[in-house]
């Protein structure tokens, strides 16, 4: 039944694709449908109750509806894999637009980020808890509560932008990761960035590369991280909070560089 389902989807591509029939490409949403809550889902861990899950899932259409039209059946990529970026992106962009995220939350956001890559120049590695922890003169369990407040979890993560500006018009980090057919400038950018990231990843400590690879590549939820290292949803998120203000502060300082 599932290979008679694969060959019905793998139709409807062909249709779609060949016709540009509008009754196709409804059915393809509809099928592919599950993975937009999915993804919605995933981005809804650490936002606010007044933001509703269904509000997420409107935003995630839209990036579901791009990804199909965009989609090249010819290529060998996964749909599925293809779509979540976009899906997720588009999330993010009518997150935006509302502005969910109170000031003080952002500016908090600004000043561990600005502390991270001042300390990550001065010492030439990143800096532990405690030393970001004095350069913004507090404790060390108030940085861990700023960690949970600014909950990047699923929202900035991978998919936060890198120059400013509309999720269709910029460079995110899930892009250094999908496989984009750009010139030769481009792909050099999109390979020094990724470069970039491999770098501060391999840097990382243990927990912080654990952490992102079960979150992004093997999608395991933050409860289901937390069952693998023994610790709490909680401080699943700090960790992931962690390791993406490192990802930001190295992306932003080799963007000064390339200037």
């Amino acid at each position: 039944m599932e290979r008679e389902d694969r060959r019905a989807i793998d139709q409807l591509w062909r249709e779609y694709k060949s016709t540009d029939s509008r009754a196709a490409r409804d059915q393809l949403i509809v099928h592919y449908a599950p993975m937009v809550k999915y993804v919605a889902g995933r981005v809804a861990v650490g936002l606010p109750n007044t933001v509703e899950q269904s509000d997420l899932v409107g935003y995630g259409i839209f990036g579901l509806i791009d990804a199909i039209d965009k989609f090249d059946i010819d290529r060998e990529n996964k749909f599925e894999t293809y779509a979540m970026v976009r899906v997720r992106g588009s999330i993010i962009d009518g997150l935006r637009k509302v502005d969910w995220v109170p000031r003080s939350v952002r500016t908090k956001a600004r000043q561990v980020e600005s502390a991270f890559a001042k300390l990550e120049a001065r010492f030439g590695r990143a800096p532990t808890d405690a030393e970001l922890a004095d350069e913004l003169k507090i404790s060390e369990a108030d940085l861990q509560s700023i960690f949970s407040q600014v909950s990047f979890v699923g929202v900035v993560a991978l998919d936060e932008m890198l120059g400013g500006g509309d999720h269709g018009d910029s460079t995110t980090l899930g892009d250094t990761i999908a496989d984009r057919d750009e010139g030769p400038v481009a792909a050099y950018e999109v390979e020094e960035t990724r470069r970039q990231l491999a770098s501060t990843i391999a840097a990382m400590a243990e927990r912080e590369k654990i952490v992102l690879t079960l979150y992004y590549y093997e999608n395991l939820t933050l409860a289901e991280i937390g069952d693998v290292l023994g610790v709490t949803e909680s401080r699943v998120c700090q960790i992931h909070t962690r390791a993406v203000i490192q990802l930001r502060a190295r992306i932003r300082a080799f963007e000064r560089e390339t200037v």
